[in-house]
Formats: C-alpha cells, structure tokens, sequence
C-alpha cells in the first residue's frame, strides 16, 4: 500500500474557501443527511474543494473539517486513504489519468505512459516545466471494451494509439482540449464493434427497427396517451413542411419513432432542439419512450444537425449520423 502524504508546505496556499456557487452548493449538500449525519457529506465536499482549485490542499482539509465539525484527523483519513483525491498541485490545462489494469495494459496502456512519460514528466503526479500537464497511472476507468484509454477531468477517451495520445497532450498543453471529443477515438459508437455493426443490420430486424423497441406499447402517440401526459406539449405543425428533416439521420430515432413524432407535429431538427424538460417529459410519455429522449440525447443532437448538418454532426460525435 501506498503512502499518500499532504504536499510541502511551501506548495500549499495559507487560506481557502469556498467560491459563492460552491459555499451554497456546499450547504446544500450537508443539508441532505439526517441531523447528527451531515459528516456523511466529507466526501462530496472534498470533491468540489479540489473541483475548485485542482488539488486538496491542507488549508481545504481544515475548511471541510470546521463545516462538519469533525476532527481534523477524521477528514485528514478521508482525503489520504481515497486516490482520487489529487494532495499536490496538478497540471492546471490538464491531469491525464492513464488505466494501467490488465485490459487496457493488454491493449497498449504502457505506450500510453511512456507517450505521457517523455511529453509531460518522466515521474508520475510531477507537472511539466510549465505546470499545465500532469499523469497518473490508475485501476480500472470502466471503459475496458475501448482500451486503452485515459480520464482528463471528468471525460473519458478510449479507443487510444500513442500517436493520438499525443496529439490529445499537444491540444490540453495548448489549452485547445474543449476541441478534443471524448469518448472513441476511432471510428466506433460507444462500445459497438469497431468498422460498424456486425449482427441484426437489416431493415426490421436490424439496429434501426431495435432502436424503436420501447415504442411499442400499444396506444403510443393515441389521443387517449397523448390527453394523458405528463409535461408540456411541445410547439407542433399542422402538416408536414416541404423541407422537413429525416429525423432518423438521429440516434435512437429509428423509423417507426419517426413516424411517431411525425404523428404529433414534429418534422424538423429546429423543433426538437428548442425542446425545454417539461416539453421532453410530455414526449417521453406520450410516446412511450422509456427515456430515451434523454438516454440518446436528442436535444443535442437536433441541435448539431439543425446548426450544421450531417458534416458537423460528425465532428461533434465522431460517428456518422444515420
């Protein structure tokens, strides 16, 4: 077992709290657990302290502590025991976590460290010379069916070459990482089989009519479903416009979904990205949808396609739209 220390005190900062945001957040959170339990709250609040400032120092160790009246030994357990809790300062552009468990060392995970070795620091938790880029070998990031991959931030990438590990350190280190997509790096949907789908590609049998299975309840789209939902009633058109879109250029809409939104005026990509909560509600439950309109994110997607079309759509996505 590893021993995790505090950084030196010449790195640590003599004061912190937190920002207005985070302090109501903060209070919020403790307010969740029952009276007597609101030290239950150490951890999330920890998480946002190093949200803010990219690191745990000692000075929000202390603030956490005096908060949730817990002693200070109590909260010091907490944030060294946890790894990922980062106790000296990281990359500020950037802190790679690389997964080094056995499918993604099977796939070429030690490439990837040597590619983070040689461009950022040859030690692991070292910034580089301009302390933007840091790394850190890691136990599994769940993402084994893509490996190799690496977690920066919140976002994964999978799917990894040591030649695209460093374009993806060049794009951080140059404060271009919003540019880099998360997710794949190569050409697959999610976790699907590289090159495409392999099995169940016919028309009614295939991806497009599965993508349809939980709209088929009996009654979907009915006036009796539609009188009955829950939400907001998204803005529709009489008839179908000349230039409507194929809405199944979206994931998750194959055709019979398709012709459900049709059904309740809804023809153009416009139309589903100006979409608000309630009006998603209303057409998750008149049509049955089972949460897919979230799960599939169709919002976005609509949004991209209405915006910029099929090329854009592959930018964002890094898939082909259907």
């Amino acid at each position: 077992m590893s021993v995790r220390r505090l950084a030196d005190e010449n790195v640590q900062p003599a004061a912190f709290a937190f920002s207005d945001e985070n302090a109501a957040w903060a209070e919020a959170t403790i307010r969740k657990y029952p009276e007597g339990r609101q030290q239950s709250a150490v951890i999330p609040l920890l998480m946002r302290a190093q949200d803010q400032e990219g690191w745990v120092t000692r000075a929000a160790i202390e603030k956490v502590a005096d908060m949730l009246a817990m002693p200070l030994i109590r909260v010091l357990e907490v944030a060294t025991f946890y790894t990922q809790f980062q106790l000296k300062p990281v990359g500020t552009n950037a802190h790679i976590q690389v997964c080094g468990t056995t499918p993604c060392m099977l796939r070429g995970a030690g490439d990837l460290i040597n590619v983070c070795k040689k461009k950022i620091n040859a030690k692991a938790h070292e910034t580089n010379g301009d302390g933007t880029m840091s790394w850190e070998e890691v136990e599994c990031l769940g993402a084994c069916a893509n490996a190799p991959m690496v977690m920066i931030f919140k976002d994964v990438y999978e799917d990894l070459t040591p030649e695209r590990m460093e374009e993806i350190i060049d794009a951080f280190e140059a404060g271009r990482g919003s540019e880099i997509k998360p997710g794949p790096q190569i050409d697959r949907w999610l976790s699907a089989p590289e090159g495409g789908f392999t099995a169940l590609t016919e028309e009614g049998e295939g991806a497009l009519e599965s993508d349809d299975t939980d709209a088929t309840d009996e009654g979907a789209g009915s006036e009796e479903a539609i009188s009955g939902a829950k939400g907001d009633r998204p803005p529709a058109v009489d008839q179908k416009p000349d230039d409507a879109d194929d809405l199944t250029l979206m994931a998750g809409v194959g055709p019979k979904i398709s012709g459900l939104l049709n059904d309740i005026g809804i023809y153009k990509f416009e139309q589903i990205a100006a979409w608000t909560p309630g009006e998603c509600a209303w057409v998750n439950d008149s049509l049955k949808l089972g949460g897919r309109i979230e799960r599939d994110e169709w919002v976005r997607q609509a949004g991209v396609l209405a915006k910029g079309g099929i090329e854009e759509y592959e930018k964002v996505f890094g898939r082909t739209a259907r």
